[in-house]
């Protein structure tokens, strides 16, 4: 069985408070995207599971990996046999983009289809979000604002079909721990929810990121992938989680095209949203 486990955005990202156990409450809409990886798994061919990557390099050990975490928790609580699993890595690490809770969502899907286990998405998702906080969106897949620290999740009014992202990740780490520790929490003015029920061109300004200021103050080369995607044309532009890649949404391919080419040292992405 073979799927293509795909990328999200974060639509606004305000960070509202920091908890008594050093996570962060959070407001975002996760939207999903078509930037994908390719998993693909087959009934085990020895005693126990196996993960074999290629693609974008993968830098940690097997049983650290999501997707073999996985595995391990479908394994642990429902008896799933031993699986052969090969990753292509195609939706750069450290970008905001969710590439790795992904392909952990995509793991604990397939293994309930292959093994009829019968596991509605309610009981995936809880599961799944064990593992990473952004892990259970996976498992739905579609629009969704997220709350606490990321894992309550609640259907979100949002269409952008017909516009095109322009996803750009250039050769800068942001760690997410770092990340954090530069951002003071406060309450939101507006909730990310409703600004994305506004048409697109109003939400520049008033849908933000709170981790901008600080991660664009360390690296000002983002604040200029941001400007020049606005200056070449896109509705919206804004730095998806906590970097460190930049998106800008377009009325038509050509123009998300025509930005793309601004920016030939940097992995690039343009699909229709």
């Amino acid at each position: 069985m073979i799927t293509f486990p795909n990328a999200k955005i974060n639509l606004g990202l305000n960070i509202v408070s920091r908890r008594p156990d050093g996570y962060h409450d959070l407001e975002t809409v996760f939207y999903p995207v078509n930037v994908t990886d390719v998993l693909e798994i087959v009934p085990g061919t020895g005693d126990d599971a196996t993960l074999t990557c290629y693609g974008h390099p993968v830098d940690c050990p097997t049983e650290k990996n999501l997707v073999m975490k996985a595995y391990r928790l479908m394994q642990r609580d429902y008896g799933v046999p031993p699986v052969d699993m090969h990753l292509y890595k195609s939706i750069p690490d450290g970008a905001g983009l969710g590439g790795g809770s992904s392909d952990a969502a995509h793991v604990m899907t397939m293994l309930n289809e292959m093994f009829s286990l019968g596991i509605d998405k309610a009981e995936l998702a809880r599961k799944a979000a064990t593992l990473g906080a952004d892990c259970a969106f996976f498992i739905y897949n579609t629009p969704m604002m997220a709350t606490g620290i990321g894992d309550v999740l609640t259907p979100v009014d949002v269409d952008l079909k017909g516009r095109y992202l322009l996803l750009v990740k250039p050769d800068v780490s942001v760690p997410t721990r770092e990340a954090y520790s530069r951002v003071t929490p406060e309450p939101s003015q507006v909730s990310p929810a409703q600004v994305v029920t506004w048409p697109v061109e109003q939400w520049d300004g008033v849908l933000k990121n709170d981790f901008e200021p600080s991660v664009f103050a360390a690296h000002p080369e983002l604040w200029m992938m941001k400007a020049t995607m606005l200056e070449a044309g896109a509705q919206y532009a804004c730095m998806s989680g906590s970097g460190s890649s930049i998106v800008g949404i377009f009325d038509n391919a050509t123009m998300a095209e025509c930005a793309r080419d601004k920016f030939t040292d940097c992995f690039t992405r343009v699909c229709e949203l």
